[in-house]
């Protein structure tokens, strides 16, 4: 382990501060670090480098902060498939498992190379316009259409493969991985899927026919959605963080990305224990 990136949650007060203090316990083990330049910026008389680069020059990337930081960054690693240690700096996470009272103990086992990661699939998103493709986004969570605030009940067809699927009429639809689904499909009435299952879950939102449920379907499956709406204000939103207005007619081509994010995991917790404590399972 000779390099590591180094993000954080911008809005947090403290992350600059355990910034700081986990530059100097890196540096002090001949480890260099590498932080994004608004970091560098803050923490002062260190070199600072674009977000986009920094996945391609170190062996590991440190994330501090929460979730949506981390899927941030993943986005940033695309193909390099850089492993990512995510520190969360308030409650415990669903991506960000590692707390900050536990972070130097798992650090000094992970600069020994003493460490396992697991793999979470991602989602390719491709909108085409009239044949035209005019977006494209590649998601950790989730892609999700949804209808302005002042938009009425939409239309939208959908397809697995070459066998049609149903036309929803909701407020929007919400297509998830594994690790999205305890995002914004688990709000929506969607399942809990174990990160290491091979699928995806196409998961209504709102819908006006209460026989539309969520459906669990193959990863192998390219799921095409079609909205059919006209002077709607509609919008595709990639893991809640960017997005694109829609037009009536535009289609949406989902399936599984040839890219993948590698997390480092917690040596103190597994899966279903993150979920006993985000959830609050058990609790009376």
């Amino acid at each position: 382990m000779k390099r590591v990136g180094l993000y954080i949650k911008r809005t947090n007060p403290d992350a600059v501060e355990v910034a700081r203090e986990v530059s100097r316990w890196l540096q002090q083990r001949g480890i260099e670090v590498l932080p994004e330049q608004s970091l560098a910026d803050a923490l002062g008389g260190i070199q600072g480098y674009p977000e986009g680069a920094i996945p391609g020059m170190v062996n590991m990337i440190i994330v501090l902060g929460g979730d949506g930081t981390l899927i941030s960054v993943a986005r940033n690693v695309g193909d390099l498939r850089t492993p990512i240690l995510g520190v969360n700096l308030g409650s415990l996470g669903f991506l960000t498992e590692v707390t900050l009272a536990e972070l130097y103990q798992v650090l000094a086992q992970v600069v020994r190379g003493q460490f396992t990661v697991t793999s979470r699939m991602m989602l390719d998103a491709v909108v085409r316009r009239d044949g035209t493709e005019v977006g494209r986004h590649r998601v950790l969570n989730d892609v999700v259409i949804n209808k302005g605030a002042l938009a009425r009940i939409i239309d939208m067809e959908a397809w697995v493969d070459d066998s049609y699927l149903t036309t929803f009429k909701a407020d929007g639809l919400i297509i998830a991985t594994p690790t999205g689904s305890t995002a914004y499909n688990l709000a929506a009435g969607g399942p809990i899927i174990y990160p290491g299952l091979h699928c995806l879950v196409i998961s209504p939102i709102c819908p006006h026919m209460l026989t539309n449920r969520p459906i669990i379907v193959s990863d192998k499956a390219v799921i095409r959605v079609e909205v059919k709406f006209h002077d709607e204000d509609v919008v595709l939103t990639a893991d809640g963080q960017v997005g694109m207005p829609l037009k009536g007619g535009d289609v949406v081509e989902l399936r599984k990305s040839k890219s993948s994010t590698l997390l480092i995991k917690s040596p103190s917790k597994d899966y279903f224990e993150v979920l006993r404590t985000k959830l609050r399972w058990g609790e009376r």
